[in-house]
């Protein structure tokens, strides 16, 4: 077995040294979402309602422990020891866990597609929340088409990459947090007896004894929708990179929300109407700057999650949850990818919840429904991983009593928000759930369906077809992907294929078998020769965060078995040959389609049914497989999944002519 590029040389370190540049690419990289929650958390929990010390202190007292228990403890703490050779995410998540039951499946597609959903409406109640601050100078201002410009501008630029713009994100995260640390800390001055709110007990107060205490968990909840991007990104950043950024993170956001608290404390018994707390503790004289900060902030926020967004469709489509689409690698700048038709989506989604809601206000009632889903999948496949590094169950059933409550208690919170908008982002979820539960399910069955011989019965013809001289040459090399998982057994149809579709005479047979591992990075190959210079076959194992560019590395294969003498790849034709000009290659790709004959039961009919659909969207397997397509020929076959009904024949024989 050879293996190029060691997935070890790939795995981020994740217990690297903190630098001053680490920290400040981890606060452009992952805050984002999080960072710029102040801007609209207690503006949502104070709502319509007047002002009362009661929620004020209460709302506080629930975004402290909320942060500290939710965010600080599950994710910081806990959850980003589950890496996967330095990778985080729910994907990743899956991948180490999907051995201890097949039905981890479920939260895995669940979660995968919530959060999709969910990062519809981060951009646009981003940017909108910055962008409402024009209203205090001047407040007339039409804010709809300031952020329409804003959001199409950031998605048009996708296709160059963000390495470049990256690298001021960093800074433009400091000073935002340093901002947030200083407006916070001056309205503390005049007050600190807003502290007195970390004491759980007011917490507790607004919950149960607050006529509306328990539903303003829905609002509390953003302040810690950002979390799941913690683990998202923790092969980009590092554990403890992240550990130690989210200790000022952390500081910045609850010395704000604090500040804010403060002066909501001096206007108790007023409505709060168009004020937002952020803005009106910011000097006036500081108001544009602020702005100007906090669209950045709002951007940057946009930026992380469009990325993250691609980075999971690419993981999905691995994992055969996703159709294939077109993954472009924009720059040199490792796990940076860009998909095209993911950002067309998230773009006219985007243009589409500032069209429909218009308001941040509005924004805020639909928000963060999604992300609870999430988040319960998330401890439901870590308490599974908790399993496999062989924990104590009493700490695993502590884990989860603790945080499944807590998690639910948000999520039916945020089920109030069901009619004022959740139900944008549950609908966005359910179809994307649909989506790659069709897309897995049939791809399963077509496996299952599949029907594979024994590759040694043929081996022999395979010999005589090639030196048949009575049959014209179809290639020098013949190469076929097969999806049979051992190198004695290949399917049925590519035997079909060769000898009786069209035979195919060729100088050297190759098979090629795709193996996506669990490991995030693995380029692994394996070379199996089943008779020498003529049959072939290679079984390459790709970590499910890379692309399966086939062309590619089939050539790298190729160079080192010729430098080791193990094939001759020269052409076979004298007059090329005598100048070492190499052999012609011919990819053959067998395109199954659902026969007409199958007699499947209704479940398997309709998943097979929404495959086809699906299909039409999806790249083809050339394409997919990153083949050169001048070389490739598609064959279409059946897929005969159920054996076809038979029909009781009768021969008739003419009547003999009388003369």
């Amino acid at each position: 077995m050879s293996s190029s590029n060691s997935h070890h040389q790939h795995g981020r370190d994740s217990s690297s040294t903190v630098t001053v540049a680490t920290f400040l690419v981890a606060l452009g990289i992952i805050y984002g979402d999080i960072g710029t929650s102040p801007l609209y958390v207690l503006k949502a929990v104070i709502g319509l309602e007047r002002i009362s010390e009661e929620v004020v202190l209460g709302g506080l007292s629930l975004i402290f422990w909320t942060l500290t228990s939710l965010t600080t403890v599950k994710y910081v703490w806990l959850i980003l020891q589950a890496d996967n050779k330095g990778e985080g995410g729910i994907f990743s998540l899956f991948a180490l866990t999907r051995r201890q039951a097949r039905w981890l499946i479920f939260p895995a597609i669940i979660g995968g597609s919530a959060l999709l959903a969910d990062g519809i409406i981060t951009p646009p109640i981003s940017v909108s929340s910055a962008v409402e601050g024009l209203r205090i100078i001047y407040p007339e201002i039409p804010t709809v088409p300031i952020v329409l410009v804003i959001i199409t501008a950031l998605f048009s630029v996708q296709h160059f990459g963000t390495s470049a713009v990256g690298k001021s994100f960093g800074p433009v995260m400091f000073v935002w947090f340093t901002m947030l640390s200083c407006l916070g800390f001056a309205q503390l001055v005049d007050d600190f007896s807003v502290l007195r709110a970390i004491n759980p007990m007011y917490g507790f107060q607004l919950l149960f004894k607050h006529e509306h205490g328990f539903w303003v968990l829905g609002a509390i909840f953003l302040c810690t929708t950002g979390a799941e991007a913690l683990y998202s990104d923790l092969g980009h950043c590092g554990r403890h990179n992240i550990r130690f950024s989210w200790a000022f993170v952390k500081l910045a956001l609850l010395l704000n929300y604090f500040g804010q608290g403060a002066w909501l404390l001096k206007q108790v018994g007023t409505p709060l109407e168009d004020r937002n707390p952020f803005f009106a503790i910011m000097p006036s004289w500081f108001l544009m700057f602020g702005i100007a900060i906090a669209t950045g902030a709002a951007i940057i926020a946009s930026q992380a999650l469009i990325s993250g967004s691609f980075t999971l469709v690419a993981e999905a489509i691995r994992l055969y949850f996703f159709p294939k689409s077109r993954i472009v690698y924009p720059t040199e700048v490792k796990g940076q990818i860009y998909v095209p038709v993911l950002n067309l989506m998230l773009l006219l989604g985007c243009v589409g919840v500032v069209l429909y809601f218009r308001e941040s206000s509005n924004m805020e009632a639909a928000y963060g429904l999604s992300i609870t889903i999430t988040m319960l999948m998330t401890t439901i496949l870590f308490s599974f991983y908790l399993r496999l590094r062989r924990i104590s169950p009493l700490l695993i059933w502590l884990f989860l009593s603790f945080y499944l409550p807590i998690e639910f208690a948000f999520l039916v919170s945020n089920l109030s928000k069901f009619m004022h908008g959740g139900y944008v982002t549950l609908f966005i979820g359910g179809a994307l759930f649909a989506a790659m539960w069709i897309w897995n399910q049939a791809t399963r069955l077509k496996r299952r369906y599949t029907e594979y011989v024994a590759l040694s019965d043929h081996l022999d013809a395979l010999e005589d077809l090639s030196k048949d001289p009575t049959i014209p040459k179809f290639s020098t090399h013949l190469v076929y992907l097969t999806g049979a998982p051992v190198s004695e057994m290949i399917e049925s149809k590519i035997i079909y294929s060769i000898f009786r579709k069209r035979p195919k005479k060729a100088d050297v047979y190759w098979f090629i078998h795709v193996d996506v591992v669990d490991d995030p990075y693995t380029t692994e190959y394996e070379v199996v020769t089943l008779v020498p210079g003529k049959v072939i076959r290679i079984d390459f194992s790709l970590g499910f965060r890379l692309e399966p560019r086939i062309n590619v590395l089939f050539r790298q294969v190729l160079d080192e078995l010729s430098k080791n003498h193990e094939v001759d790849i020269l052409s076979r034709y004298d007059s090329l040959r005598k100048n070492n000009i190499p052999g012609d290659f011919r990819f053959i790709v067998l395109e199954k389609s659902l026969a007409t004959e199958n007699n499947l039961p209704l479940y398997e009919r309709t998943i097979m049914w929404g495959y086809s659909l699906l299909k039409r969207f999806a790249l083809s397997e050339e394409r997919g497989f990153g083949l050169d397509t001048s070389s490739v020929m598609t064959e279409k076959v059946p897929l005969v999944i159920s054996a076809p009904r038979t029909y009781a024949l009768k021969r008739v024989y003419p009547e003999s002519e009388e003369f």
